[in-house]
């Protein structure tokens, strides 16, 4: 009788303070619920920009003979780099490397074969959502970008090469890139800005995709043969996937479902818009008639373009970065590559190199400090600063990526070899890779 006297004596006192015993001891649950539901959404969005999108935008785009081939290769590549992000990806690019802290150039292998992520672990980069869905989600843009490269290999590259390619060209040149960048490395540090990738990801893919593209070799009958896409009605419909699932790509950087998410999908909106316009128009002019091609070439580069810029610019900005985009990479991928003479078979270079070059610039230019409080652009604001730290951030990606890239084409060609034969070339990769062809 005389302890519950002195424990009810003890509620009582808590009480009085506002408090009780359970609600005093009961820790804070930093998980949200909705932007967690908003990042497995934006996760499940980009992964379909991989397949069906990019399988079906390139696999229209290429000859008959090759269409399995082409599909092959964007499944080939979610599936290894998977496997392999699962493994060391995530740990190298988005983990603090020793105990002095995020290594500069490269992370630390603290999470490799995501060995301490529990169910109800955190993020410590993103603060409201599980950190299984924030390396998800990084999964998913670790998948499509070097996936994107396969657009400049199409028609002659070996499927045992490529996949090679892909594997190794993840953990040299994208996991780097990306811990420089988002993962507390030097260009995050410098102050480079880059909302959804616009280095990281179409920069980057689109360095190794012209690096690939002049080791391989252009393809047989190129500028002689008729290459024309077999099938634009699978490219459109992959097109239009891509302009959906880049809602999670661009919006999903937010990383929470606020006001940052919206400003971001109303810029990527415009910008893909006032691009595909914009290339239309400019063929038009060139061409007489705008084709269907020019059309979804320009949207798919209003995309790259805006993706850099999109959590950092108004709407302004990003109608401007938008009719810029179409532009620019219309005489990129059409009359540059014509005038130098390179197979960029499908446009990579093009439109994700020159796209997400020219939309990190521009970036610089139009970002506003009105729009998230992080980024202060040269017209905007006045931050004439920002257009250096922009360029480093450019010229970084692009000689970095050059190099490795390289170094890697040259190890596969010198032990498997990177390119068909003649005859396995002209007969199809579809029957002689795959065992299969397209029938009707």
């Amino acid at each position: 009788m005389k302890n519950t006297i002195k424990h009810l004596a003890g509620a009582g006192a808590l009480l009085a303070a506002g408090a009780t015993p359970a609600l005093a001891a009961a820790p804070v649950d930093p998980l949200n619920s909705g932007d967690t539901a908003w990042m497995l959404t934006s996760s499940a969005l980009v992964l379909m920009m991989t397949i069906p999108g990019l399988a079906l935008f390139y696999g229209g785009m290429v000859r008959k003979k090759n269409v399995l081939a082409t599909l092959a290769q964007s499944f080939g590549a979610t599936c290894v780099i998977t496997i392999l992000w699962m493994i060391i990806g995530y740990s190298i690019a988005f983990t603090p490397n020793g105990n002095a802290g995020t290594n500069q150039f490269l992370g630390g292998f603290k999470y490799l074969f995501l060995a301490p992520m529990g169910v109800k672990s955190v993020s410590a980069l993103a603060g409201t959502i599980p950190e299984s869905v924030y390396m998800f989600f990084q999964m998913t843009f670790a998948i499509i970008t070097p996936a994107l490269i396969a657009g400049a290999l199409a028609d002659r590259m070996k499927f045992s090469a490529f996949i090679t390619f892909m594997g190794a060209w993840l953990i040299v040149v994208y996991c780097p890139i990306a811990h420089w960048v988002w993962g507390g490395g030097w260009l995050g540090t410098l102050g480079a800005l880059d909302y959804a990738g616009g280095t990281v990801v179409h920069l980057n893919a689109g360095t190794a995709a012209l690096v690939t593209c002049l080791v391989l070799g252009p393809r047989k009958g190129y500028g002689v043969d008729n290459m024309a896409p077999h099938n634009l009605v699978l490219s459109v419909i992959g097109a239009s996937l891509l302009w959906v699932g880049w809602f999670g790509f661009n919006a999903g950087s937010a990383v929470t479902s606020g006001y940052n998410a919206g400003m971001a999908a109303v810029a990527t909106q415009i910008a893909t818009a006032a691009a595909s316009l914009a290339w239309m128009g400019a063929e038009w002019i060139v061409a007489k008639k705008p084709s269907v091609l020019g059309m979804i070439s320009g949207a798919v580069a209003g995309l790259v373009a805006i993706t850099p810029a999109s959590g950092f610019v108004n709407p302004m900005g990003a109608l401007l970065i938008g009719l810029a985009a179409g532009v620019v990479c219309y005489l990129s991928a059409v009359h540059m590559k014509r005038l130098f003479g390179y197979d960029d078979s499908l446009d990579a270079w093009g439109v994700h190199g020159v796209g997400g070059a020219l939309g990190a610039m521009l970036t610089g230019v139009f970002a506003s400090n009105a729009i998230n409080g992080q980024g202060k652009g040269w017209l905007i604001d006045g931050n004439g600063h920002q257009m250096l730290i922009q360029f480093y951030d450019v010229a970084a990606t692009f000689v970095y990526c050059a190099v490795a890239t390289l170094i890697i084409l040259k190890a596969i060609d010198w032990t498997i070899g990177l390119r068909v034969s003649k005859d396995v070339e002209i007969e199809g990769l579809d029957v002689n890779l795959h065992g299969e062809t397209v029938h009707g």
